[in-house]
């Protein structure tokens, strides 16, 4: 093979111009749902999410108690379809 049709190591390859290719739009969403409640109340309703089919059980953040007596709250962060 011929030496010249290898690309120098040495010289950074030129970037296209950003106008030569158009910037693709994020064909989702990222979103954070919140759930606050009982620990009982939460937890059911992130059963009842996963079985609808909106989010895994393990996807949401481990509980943590807010500044009221017996609540607590659990996170999401989803990715839905963009319109």
């Amino acid at each position: 093979m011929s030496q010249e049709s290898l690309p120098d190591p040495n010289e950074a390859p030129t970037p296209p111009a950003s106008s030569d290719f158009p910037t693709p739009r994020p064909k989702k969403e990222h979103i954070k749902v919140m759930l606050i409640g009982s620990r009982n109340g939460v937890h059911s309703t992130i059963r009842h999410l996963y079985s609808l089919g909106f989010a895994e059980v393990t996807a949401w953040s481990p509980l943590q108690p807010t500044s009221i007596s017996g609540e607590v709250m659990s996170v999401l962060r989803h990715s839905i379809p963009r319109d």
